[in-house]
């Protein structure tokens, strides 16, 4: 799978891991970086290389919730209301620049991405498995960007940060760019859908050994006391990071947890669940830099297996 995607995702292969664990995880994925690093193209990218239903929503100022959840149109013919299903019925759903969009309609994706259902005038309608919601943003300082609501980012199983690519791999994206001729490249799926759950299935079999899973509350009970943090990661944060967990596990092909596991997603698992006091922005630290220190601090069990 990896290796597929690695055909046009050039020199990205830990935040393509982290993408994959999120989805292995029945988790959503928010890529969040600079304009251009590559963030649409690698969530069109698992998409393609999976064989599933994938929609996507470009989201603007003027997107009404309605465009993305559906609504119910009067049919003349029939003389009743018909519900118009919206993008969010799908496999995989590409919100790109979901902060683009106020938050009024962000938050229409909320019920959806928690409860994997739509309730539109009083009608409940349920979302078919497997659903991920791969949201691209650009940073908050952006003209023309809002910041998501801590609710919706709390939704986010992890967010994976892009970085610059080395200059030997934009040179090799500029070598393939030219061999192949075209800009858009189509990649065959690698996985079918009852794979993908399959898959899902089995992160839920990892076992987590007790001391395993007493550094991971620990870790995500320690945001909290942090002198820099206002609000720290709730239980909804231990749970991502157990969850994240399995799934590098079974990447690995263990089927336990070590600490090493939980060390190596407690970033993008925590890191924007952490609500900064208002000075710590002067001093330019972030909630990623706050779970860095305390991956140092928090004392991590022995390793299991």
């Amino acid at each position: 799978m990896l290796d597929r995607i690695e055909e046009v995702v050039i020199g990205k292969r830990p935040a393509l891991e982290l993408v994959l664990i999120g989805l292995l995880a029945r988790g959503h994925v928010l890529l969040e970086d600079n304009p251009g690093l590559g963030k649409s193209l690698i969530a069109r990218s698992f998409a393609q290389a999976l064989e599933l239903d994938y929609k996507r929503i470009q989201f603007t100022p003027d997107l009404l919730p309605s465009d993305i959840t559906g609504s119910f149109i009067y049919d003349q013919r029939t003389q009743e209301f018909n519900f118009r299903a919206g993008p969010v019925f799908t496999n995989i759903l590409l919100a790109d620049e979901i902060n683009r969009t106020p938050p009024k309609t962000q938050a229409a994706l909320l019920e959806v991405m928690q409860e994997q259902q739509v309730t539109v005038e009083g009608s409940t309608m349920h979302v078919e498995s497997p659903f991920t919601v791969l949201a691209t943003q650009n940073p908050v300082e952006y003209e023309g960007t809002y910041p998501l609501p801590e609710a919706q980012l709390d939704r986010f199983l992890l967010r994976v940060r892009m970085g610059y690519l080395s200059p030997d791999d934009e040179y090799e994206l500029l070598r393939r760019r030219m061999e192949r001729r075209v800009d858009d490249v189509v990649l065959q799926p690698v996985l079918k859908k009852a794979e993908v759950l399959a898959l899902q299935e089995a992160v839920e079999t990892v076992y987590v050994e007790e001391s395993v899973s007493r550094y991971i509350v620990a870790l995500t009970a320690a945001t909290r006391a942090h002198p820099s943090v206002l609000v720290g990661a709730s239980p909804r944060g231990a749970l991502a990071l157990m969850k994240l967990a399995r799934g590098r596990a079974l990447l690995a092909g263990r089927a336990y947890v070590t600490p090493d596991d939980v060390k190596a997603v407690a970033v993008p698992a925590l890191g924007h669940r952490i609500v900064l006091r208002p000075e710590m922005w002067v001093r330019q630290m972030t909630g990623d830099l706050v779970v860095v220190e305390l991956l140092g601090n928090v004392t991590a069990p022995a390793a299991v297996g």
